[in-house]
């Protein structure tokens, strides 16, 4: 599942072609993604401008003219595509994953005035979209609720020490989105590491204002750097222009069990545990 620097290497992948952009047409190839289409989805938003693109949590938001929003998630394997104006068809830099260009999985075509168009490509179909007013926005059933972002100014060693008193391990209270929202298993396993947090602990480590604050300074940075490589691109996950980052070669821990943790001068070994049915990387020897 593409977490948050995932999907906000994909809004600012599509900023420029959707920011001030009118969507002449919308193309459906199928009724249903990972849920139906909103009634009159396509009509809705033709002859609409896109008036801004926004993410909150591992959601993107276009906010159109007429006071509507769509609201997408990319599910485990969606991704969108930018076609030139050319006529060729082409899309911008080069798939990784072949799949990613096959028309059988073209569910969403988005066509803007100019030429360019918007593909929506979802093999597993896990991905959903909405079209609701840009009132009803905080009130939807995916949004409310959600916590800070953790690119917010918002985000602080506080934020981390609301978690405080949660009777779960430390890794399990981060990943609940309702204090701190957009955290996944990846960047927590790496952000844990950088802390030198050992994900078993308990939620109540967090009380001591020393450890909140490192590790909220290693939440921070790994998202930061995250977002800078163009998210991890772990499995399915590709940018808009079809490229796939690089951040999932710099990681310290996650899916590396086995291997010699690489902060200098620990000497332990990656381990990966089961918590709550996910798979959690780290390392026994300097996360404590």
């Amino acid at each position: 599942m593409p977490e948050l620097p995932e999907v906000e290497t994909v809004r600012r992948g599509l900023q420029p072609v959707l920011e001030g952009a009118t969507i002449l047409s919308v193309a459906l190839a199928r009724p249903t993604l990972r849920y139906p289409f909103p009634e009159r989805f396509a009509e809705r938003l033709a002859g609409r401008r896109v008036l801004g693109l926004d993410r909150r949590s591992k959601y993107l938001l276009w906010d159109v003219e007429g006071g509507e929003t769509l609201l997408a998630h990319l599910g485990m394997s969606g991704s969108f595509r930018i076609e030139s104006a050319e006529g060729t068809g082409a899309v911008p830099g080069a798939f990784a994953l072949a799949r990613s260009r096959d028309g059988r999985h073209d569910h969403v075509r988005f066509e803007l005035r100019g030429g360019t168009a918007v593909v929506y490509n979802d093999p597993r179909r896990f991905g959903f979209m909405d079209l609701l007013p840009r009132a009803e926005l905080e009130r939807h059933p995916r949004l409310v609720g959600l916590g800070v972002e953790p690119t917010s100014n918002l985000f602080s060693a506080a934020t981390l020490a609301a978690l405080a008193d949660r009777r779960t391990p430390l890794k399990a209270a981060l990943l609940d989105q309702g204090t701190v929202t957009g955290l996944g298993n990846i960047y927590v396993c790496e952000a844990l590491w950088r802390a030198e947090l050992d994900p078993r602990r308990p939620a109540a480590v967090l009380a001591d204002p020393p450890v909140a604050e490192r590790l909220a300074a290693a939440i921070r940075a790994v998202i930061a750097e995250a977002i800078e490589a163009g998210g991890s691109s772990l499995r399915d996950h590709m940018r808009t222009d079809g490229t796939l980052g690089y951040f999932q070669h710099r990681f310290a821990v996650y899916d590396r069990e086995g291997e010699p943790c690489r902060r200098p001068g620990c000497g332990g070994t990656v381990a990966r545990i089961r918590q709550a049915g996910r798979s959690t990387f780290f390392c026994p020897s300097c996360q404590r």
